[in-house]
């Protein structure tokens, strides 16, 4: 790791993208406080900010991976540019949930099951959801599975995880990754619908 942190972020990430994970850690020890307060500037909340932060560098082990940084010299500024456009989203989605219209003439807007009270139906529906998302969870590999009950069931930074799990946060973000695409794998292979 001494050695790693004397090379220049895009050895790094050129480092990374053939296999080794210290690369990557080294990158995220060097950028991760920027990158915090970046977007904790932009939000307010560390709760949220904590959730965009991990989600930047899911999305920047994604891209890497998949081949989609191009070196240019400036993995700072595109980092940032990643972290600023989902706050953006944030911002958007929370938008979008809190905004209701009313200037219909027949009320529809009023009349939304997601702005309503929850019926019986609904609720068993929700249910049935919950359900089949613990069985699509109890069939992930152990260390897929545990990641993931971590962060959404007892709502643990990756930091934490990566601590409680003894592994690097690069090898937690990667196991969380790879347990979301297996449940929506496992998911569209049993016609399981997840969502309202």
């Amino acid at each position: 790791m001494q050695n790693l942190n004397r090379l220049s972020d895009e050895n790094l990430v050129a480092a990374y993208a053939k296999g080794n994970n210290d690369a990557f850690d080294a990158l995220l020890q060097r950028h991760q406080n920027k990158v915090y307060s970046y977007i904790l500037h932009l939000v307010k909340s560390p709760e949220v900010a904590d959730d965009i932060f991990q989600e930047t560098f899911v999305k920047i082990i994604t891209m890497i991976q998949q081949g989609r940084y191009v070196d240019c010299g400036k993995f700072a500024a595109w980092t940032l540019r990643i972290a600023r456009n989902l706050v953006i989203d944030f911002f958007r989605q929370e938008k979008s949930e809190n905004l209701v219209s009313i200037d219909r003439d027949d009320n529809q807007g009023l009349n939304r099951s997601d702005i309503a009270d929850s019926t019986v139906e609904d609720m068993m529906i929700t249910e049935q959801i919950h359900a089949d998302v613990r069985k699509l969870v109890d069939a992930l590999p152990e260390s897929q599975r545990e990641v993931l009950e971590m962060r959404f069931y007892r709502n643990m930074s990756f930091k934490e995880i990566a601590e409680a799990t003894n592994v690097s946060i690069n090898t937690a973000l990667g196991r969380m990754r790879y347990a979301l695409m297996h449940i929506r794998k496992l998911a569209k292979e049993k016609n399981i619908v997840l969502s309202l």
